[in-house]
């Protein structure tokens, strides 16, 4: 094992909804910093000081740095990103939430690609308030995509169970989504799938299952040709160059009949197809990690929920599995890293 423990830069997301109190609630637990040093992208005061706390409980202490270079082992740490303070209006997205939750981000990115964090956690965003001039993307998955100039990468749904989902398409309107699956991105994706399977997981023979697009797949051309022309082609490829790829499956009979279970992760070809089955699976310990990039990136698999925001009810499950997922991804690809006479 390594001497130091990973690093992790939580970012914060809008500070209108639900991301500092799944922070806060996860940080409580003393526990975590046996497995990681948290460095949270915010100035700590303004994001935590009026959460509730238990009345014998020790409050959350901080050191507030200006630089992740200056980042202490088994403390918690916040980096300082903005220097105004916030009047916060929990349910209340903003122009300056929205703001926040860029220079946050943008910042954890920028530490990370530096070398100064080695994984990052990001608290959810609202896609619509987080746009601005020079942030035009739909989501965390794309703009971290650009950032760390990965050609391709995927969108990637895990629990502890063992149930993992991932999407060809992400963030984007379904009219969009046949004229956008091409067999070209289906190799792309099913390529990117089987490499984190084998580096991320540790899984040597991955076994995939491939989801069909229409109805009952098709049904052999009657309900649609994209299977037939796309989809089986491609995963034949696949069979025939040794990969326990198969498929494509009827979505609806697929998971009614929990036939999920026989593989290491299923391919939805559409985001809804995939992540409604895992959030009805998975929704308080689901994990979005993205595939494919240089780095370990994972978030909670909910959004910003502003409804909840302020009444401090939110379930934390799904941000900690988030932190202790990016722990066991930056292991599995440490360990990988690692000359085999040093194992």
């Amino acid at each position: 094992m390594p001497q130091n423990l990973p690093r992790l830069g939580f970012s914060v997301g809008d500070l209108a909804g639900i991301g500092p109190e799944v922070i806060y609630k996860t940080l409580l637990d003393e526990r975590l910093l046996k497995i990681c040093t948290p460095v949270i992208y915010g100035t700590a005061t303004a994001l935590f000081d009026d959460f509730p706390t238990e009345p014998d409980a020790e409050p959350l202490t901080f050191r507030q740095l200006r630089d992740a270079a200056d980042i202490a082992p088994g403390r918690l740490n916040a980096v300082t990103c903005w220097d105004e303070d916030f009047v916060l209006a929990p349910g209340q997205p903003s122009a300056a939430t929205g703001q926040a939750a860029r220079e946050s981000l943008l910042a954890a990115s920028r530490d990370l690609k530096a070398g100064k964090l080695d994984a990052l956690v990001t608290a959810p965003i609202s896609k619509d308030n987080t746009q601005a001039d020079d942030f035009r993307f739909p989501g965390h998955t794309e703009f971290l995509t650009s950032y760390f100039e990965a050609p391709e990468s995927l969108m990637f749904l895990v629990d502890e169970s063992g149930l993992r989902i991932a999407t060809v398409t992400g963030h984007m309107p379904l009219k969009d989504v046949p004229a956008r699956l091409t067999p070209e991105l289906l190799r792309t994706k099913i390529t990117l799938l089987l490499k984190s399977l084998k580096r991320d997981f540790g899984i040597l023979k991955p076994r995939i299952a491939v989801l069909g697009l229409n109805p009952h797949a098709g049904e052999n051309g009657l309900l649609g040709k994209e299977e037939g022309d796309i989809v089986s082609p491609v995963i034949q490829q696949f069979a025939h160059d040794g990969h326990l790829v198969v498929g494509p499956f009827p979505a609806d009979g697929y998971f009614g009949t929990q036939q999920f279970r026989q593989f290491d992760a299923t391919l939805a070809l559409y985001h809804d197809q995939g992540l409604i089955p895992f959030k009805l699976m998975a929704f308080e310990q689901g994990v979005n990690f993205t595939a494919g990039l240089p780095v370990v990136r994972t978030s909670p698999d909910h959004g910003t929920a502003y409804g909840l925001a302020g009444q401090f009810k939110a379930n934390e499950s799904s941000f900690r599995a988030a932190v202790y997922l990016a722990c066991e991804v930056w292991k599995q690809r440490w360990e990988d890293a690692q000359p085999r006479s040093a194992r």
